[in-house]
C-alpha cells in the first residue's frame, strides 16, 4: 500500500552483548540460585563443592551466528581467558573471525566441543527449532547454553528435558516462546535455568537512541524525505 517503514538498526548491539555475557555468568556461576540461598537460610558453613559452577578460563565458546552481536559477545568474553572460539552460520566470515581466531565449524561439532554455547543468530526457516534434542544430546554434560536471539530457535521441550536430566549443566534465556512465558511453564521450575524477560536492549542509553532514531525516521517520512534508516520493501 505504499506505506514506508523505518527501523532502528545497530543501536542495541552493545547492550545485547553485555546482557548475553551477564546471562552466561549468571547461569554458569549459579548466581540466582546462590542469591536465593542467602535469602532462604541455605547459607551455613563453608562446604567444598557447595554452589560450584563452571568458569570461562581455558574454555571453548561456540557462537551460533557471528554477526554484529555475536562478534560483540566474543570481544567481551575473550579477556576472560577463553582458549578457543568456534562459530557456525550460513557461511564462513574469515575477516570477522580473525579478531578472535574463531574457527568455522558445522553445528554438530560446535555442540560437541563447546563448553559454552551462545546463540545470537537471526530467526529464519533454517534456524527455527535448530537447538533441539539432537543438538542438546551432542553437548557436554558440563556445558552451558545461552540464547539471546529469538525463542523459536530453541525447541523448549527438548531444552527442558536436557536440563532436567542433566544432559547439559545449565541454560540462560532472554527470549522464549511465547513471550511473556507463562508463570507455570516447566522451564521456570528448574534451578539450572535462568530466564529473563527479553531485556537485551534495556539500557537507558540504548532505548533513548532507539526513540530518537524512530522519531527522526517518522519526521523524515512525514516530510517526504529519505529516512535515516528505511526498510526497503
Amino acid at each position: 500500500r505504499g506505506i514506508r517503514v523505518g527501523y532502528t538498526p545497530d543501536v542495541l548491539t552493545d547492550a545485547t552483548a553485555e546482557l548475553s555475557v551477564a546471562l552466561l555468568l549468571s547461569a554458569c556461576r549459579r548466581l540466582p540460585e546462590a542469591a536465593e540461598q542467602v535469602k532462604s537460610g541455605g547459607w551455613t558453613t563453608w562446604k567444598p563443592l557447595w554452589m560450584c559452577g563452571y568458569g570461562l578460563s581455558d574454555s571453548t565458546v561456540g557462537i551460533i551466528g557471528l554477526g554484529r552481536i555475536g562478534q560483540a559477545v566474543a570481544r567481551r568474553l575473550k579477556p576472560f581467558g577463553v582458549r578457543k572460539f568456534l562459530y557456525t552460520g550460513s557461511g564462513p566470515k574469515p575477516e570477522s573471525a580473525a579478531e578472535f581466531g574463531a574457527e568455522f565449524v558445522p553445528l554438530t561439532r560446535l555442540a560437541e566441543e563447546s563448553d559454552f554455547v551462545v546463540v545470537t543468530c537471526a530467526l529464519t526457516p533454517a534456524t527455527q527449532g535448530m537447538c533441539n534434542k539432537d543438538f542438546f544430546g551432542r553437548m557436554k554434560k558440563t556445558s552451558v547454553f545461552i540464547n539471546t536471539s529469538r525463542g523459536a530457535v530453541v525447541n523448549q521441550e527438548d531444552l527442558y528435558d536436557a536440563l532436567a536430566s542433566g544432559q547439559i549443566a545449565a541454560a540462560g534465556l532472554d527470549v522464549t516462546t511465547p513471550e511473556p512465558l507463562p508463570t507455570d511453564h516447566p522451564l521456570l521450575s528448574l534451578k539450572n535455568c535462568v530466564i529473563l524477560p527479553h531485556i537485551g536492549s534495556a539500557t537507558y542509553a540504548t532505548r533513548s537512541t532507539m526513540a530518537v532514531l524512530a522519531a527522526n525516521n517518522l519526521l523524515a517520512g512525514l516530510r517526504g524525505e529519505p529516512m535515516p534508516h528505511e526498510l526497503k520493501l
